[in-house]
């Protein structure tokens, strides 16, 4: 009887070569920095180092995780290499040490700004939010001196960009004070005056500065005061 012949299986139908242009072809879509860049855009919108779950489900990335993984042959290196120390290996101890070294080398305590322009070596400032509660909590952990004043001026400029995201705007003197009314962790509006109360106009100091913090998040604000689409940090349309 004539042997009858056996399907043939997927596996080898796949020419490697092709296979190795395919792949090749996908990699080209987004550079290496387009995929750290979606990983640290995604990573500031969790307020955490993101998973591959995580960040397969965040609507505003466009690279698939397994494309991350073929530029950086695993997650977990992709995420360093973005500056975002994988959770399950971050130690407050390695955190604190590198706030430390950062310090040593700026010669001055380090600021959110300074981690952005670290990024390829220092973990996320979202990280050391997760992991102190603050990045002032995190300096003082660290060894540094961060004034009071300092520290409520920085957490009312967080809260005021908050606030202008959900505006759509820069908040107004009265936008605080109804939202301060619903949510009582804010701080008053008349702290956040006489903080700035030196300042010619501080309720409007005070917009510049938010207007600042949400310029440094990606946001563009319009001279009116109005946030407009975030700017895009994602490299390609699709996944």
């Amino acid at each position: 009887m004539p042997r009858k012949r056996r399907a043939p299986q997927p596996a080898r139908r796949i020419d490697p070569a092709a296979l190795a242009e395919f792949q090749a072809g996908i990699r080209k879509r987004y550079s290496n920095e387009e995929i750290l860049e979606q990983l640290r855009a995604s990573a500031e919108r969790l307020g955490r180092s993101p998973t591959m779950r995580e960040f397969e489900a965040d609507p505003e990335t466009t690279v698939h995780p397994q494309t991350v993984i073929q530029h950086f042959k695993s997650w977990n290196e992709a995420k360093r290499k973005a500056g975002l120390v994988p959770r399950r290996f971050a130690q407050p101890a390695d955190l604190i040490r590198q706030l430390r070294e950062l310090g040593d080398e700026l010669g001055r305590p380090p600021t959110a700004k300074d981690l952005d322009a670290h990024r390829d070596s220092m973990p996320s400032k979202s990280l050391y939010w997760h992991m102190f509660g603050s990045l002032k909590n995190a300096l003082r952990e660290a060894g540094f001196d961060v004034p009071v004043g300092e520290e409520r001026l920085e957490r009312a400029i967080d809260q005021g960009a908050a606030l202008a995201r959900k505006l759509g705007r820069l908040p107004k003197f009265a936008d605080w004070k109804q939202a301060r009314g619903k949510d009582p962790e804010l701080l008053s509006e008349w702290q956040i005056y006489r903080m700035l109360e030196p300042h010619k106009g501080a309720w409007a100091a005070f917009q510049y500065l938010v207007r600042e913090r949400l310029l440094e998040d990606g946001v563009e604000v319009s001279a009116e005061g109005r946030l407009r689409q975030q700017r895009s940090r994602r490299g390609g349309a699709g996944r």
